[in-house]
């Protein structure tokens, strides 16, 4: 090969003068002959290479170039011998790389060698250079040419890179090949864990491939629906009858195919063939009646309108679940009435639970209990007896209502609790818990009470609704202020609400140090949520005179009481004195715990959390790990385990304290 270089020029013709010619025939004359010098002038010297093997070959390189030069002398002239001096002395032995870096311009290029590869070996021969011409205009000097060698330098270097090419080869091939087993089954365990199913999805083997969005028709087909409507809407304003009467029929029949389906798996057989000739129906709407400002108009005022009754059915919801959070579900109605008949069907003498010197033991582990549901309070012995370490040191003291005292004597007489001792009150037969005694019962005969609660005047807003409950009403909500009334002779007592279940035994509670409070209980505040203003009216000068707005709230659901202190620091007189200030609910909305954090301001002792879990009848993300932990876990909130509306991961840990099986269940059809 040869470098050539194309001489472009309007200009420029065959018969230029010599003058011009004569540096260049310097040039190749110098390429041709200088080597051949060196050459014949190095074998002139080699007979004394023996006597000069002592010396540096720098020194030797320069002697011998120095012979050359005089060599050269006689035949060229001055400035040649010059030039070829220069180019020694500043850039070495002329090369390629050289030529490439400094003497080229950006339009030479490599014939038949890539311009990347410039690590070749040294042994291929040095690749020509060539200017690429312009369309339409021919080589001018094709005799001109230059050779160029690379420098010893450079060609060590390329050997230096191939040696370290050819040793990172030779580490690749030499991989250990226990490394490649290891790589191999650890490959072959993950593809164990992976499901072969999933797999399947996205196969390319498989003859038939899956829609990765599996609801893609079921959206389809609602947005020609909403399409539908709009076209529907632009039909009848313009008059196409017909085309209105085509729109309306293809509307009933998309939606009667898609109903309720909520993914493609769901869709009715039809519902190809009917979204078909409603996208033939849209595209013949859309060439008749297509309008960008109507239809716009239209789609806006179909949002406006989603969004009404979006609002609406959340209303309607949050009304739904109050309404489902205060009734009792048919299954417990029913276990309620069929064992207060078959209680008074029972003699007097087997009406009595045994262990009644037990009730009144101050050694002993005493609860307290107060509920109207069967059910709830049967979970709530069952789970604690069930946990506790020795059973027969534990008494529960039962209180509920008139109405269902007969039915919780019937279930606990039929169902006694092991070991432990129980016994059950009606709380209409305390006759010291009377209006002139306890300000609520009070309260309730009053004239402004009854409108509000009784009256059907009131809107029935989700928020009226929620503390108009009848739980607010109950004495059996209000009677956990009058626990040393209740058990005068007790000095200790844990009280529990019914929407608990005990998972772990709770004798500790006794040996806590309240230190001189009355109440232990867990605290519920967070960073910003369940604290005193939260709970009460701060914008009343008698709470705001009274309470830090940012004090911890706790809770009410599992607390142990020292009834000695209670009585100490008159507790329930407390309490009285601002249920009495609250009778136009100015301080506070109705319900225990706004008036139970005022009474025990100041003489509540915090307990560490892992007893009392809360938020499993509104929170869906309480921690399971908590959860499994606690002593006892709460449902507080509206979605308590016995209703419908109770959430699924929750259920479980109460429905394992129910025997389903049993016939009283059984024939009141309640099931897990």
């Amino acid at each position: 090969m040869a470098f050539k270089r194309g001489i472009s020029g309007a200009g420029i013709n065959k018969n230029r003068s010599g003058g011009s010619r004569f540096p260049i025939a310097i040039l190749v004359f110098l390429c041709l002959v200088a080597p051949l010098v060196f050459f014949f002038g190095r074998g002139l010297h080699t007979g004394g290479q023996d006597d000069i093997s002592s010396v540096p070959s720098r020194q030797i390189s320069k002697w011998r170039e120095k012979l050359v030069l005089q060599d050269l002398r006689p035949l060229f002239s001055k400035e040649v011998i010059d030039i070829i001096v220069a180019s020694t002395n500043d850039t070495g032995p002329l090369s390629l790389d050289n030529f490439r870096k400094n003497n080229l311009s950006a339009s030479w290029r490599v014939i038949g060698v890539e311009t990347s590869n410039s690590t070749s070996e040294p042994k291929q021969p040095t690749p020509y250079l060539k200017k690429e011409t312009p369309k339409g205009k021919e080589d001018k000097s094709s005799a001109d040419h230059a050779y160029f060698v690379d420098s010893p330098a450079q060609l060590v270097r390329r050997q230096l890179i191939e040696k370290r090419r050819e040793k990172r080869a030779a580490e690749l091939v030499k991989r250990d090949d226990e490394v490649i087993v290891k790589l191999e089954n650890a490959a072959i365990e993950r593809s164990k864990s992976v499901d072969s199913a999933i797999l399947g999805k996205y196969s390319i083997w498989r003859k038939e491939n899956e829609n990765e969005n599996s609801d893609s028709t079921v959206r389809l087909m609602r947005d020609q629906i909403i399409m539908a409507r709009v076209y529907l809407s632009i039909a009848k304003m313009k008059n196409k009858v017909e085309l209105y009467q085509e729109l309306q029929t293809r509307l009933k029949d998309s939606q009667h195919s898609l109903g309720e389906s909520t993914s493609d798996g769901d869709l009715h057989h039809s519902a190809p063939e009917r979204m078909k000739a409603m996208g033939q129906v849209l595209s013949k709407a859309r060439e008749q009646l297509y309008d960008c400002k109507l239809v716009t108009g239209n789609l806006r005022a179909m949002l406006q309108t989603a969004d009404e009754q979006v609002r609406s059915l959340k209303k309607q919801s949050t009304f739904l679940s109050q309404l489902a959070a205060k009734t009792m579900p048919n299954g417990i109605h029913c276990l309620a009435m069929r064992l207060t008949i078959d209680y008074y069907l029972l003699p007097f003498e087997r009406r009595k639970f045994p262990k009644s010197e037990n009730l009144e033991n101050p050694n002993l582990y005493h609860y307290a209990l107060f509920s109207d549901n069967v059910l709830a309070a049967s979970v709530v012995v069952n789970s604690a007896v069930m946990n506790a370490k020795d059973p027969s040191k534990h008494v529960f003291h039962l209180v509920t209502d008139k109405l269902n005292f007969g039915a919780m004597n019937m279930w606990f007489l039929s169902n006694p609790p092991g070991k432990a001792t129980i016994h059950v009150e009606n709380v209409d037969e305390f006759k010291w818990l009377n209006s002139s005694y306890c300000p609520v019962l009070r309260q309730l005969e009053s004239a402004a009470m009854k409108e509000y609660y009784f009256k059907a005047g009131h809107p029935t807003s989700a928020s009226n609704l929620k503390y108009r409950n009848p739980k607010y009403l109950s004495m059996l909500n209000h009677l956990r202020f009058y626990l040393p009334q209740v058990y005068p002779k007790l000095d200790k007592i844990l009280f529990l609400d019914d929407d608990i279940i005990v998972q772990k035994d709770l004798t500790g509670l006794w040996a806590v140090d309240l230190q001189g409070k009355v109440n232990g209980a867990v605290e519920t505040c967070g960073a910003s949520f369940h604290r005193f203003d939260k709970y009460l009216n701060f914008s009343n000068p008698h709470i705001s005179r009274n309470f830090d707005p940012n004090a911890c709230g706790w809770a009410y659901g599992m607390n142990i009481f020292d009834l000695k202190e209670w009585k100490k620091k008159d507790i329930t007189g407390i309490y009285h004195k601002w249920q009495n200030m609250n009778e136009e609910r100015v301080l506070w909305k109705l319900g225990t715990l706004p008036p139970g954090l005022m009474t025990f301001y100041g003489l509540t002792h915090p307990l560490d959390k892992s007893w009392h879990v809360l938020g499993l009848g509104y929170n869906p993300s309480v921690d399971r790990s908590d959860i499994e932990k606690a002593a006892v876990i709460h449902y507080n909130g509206n979605m308590k385990p016995w209703l419908e509306i109770a959430m699924t991961k929750y259920r479980p840990y109460w429905t394992k304290y129910i025997k389903y099986d049993h016939p009283y269940l059984r024939n009141c059809k309640l099931s897990e």
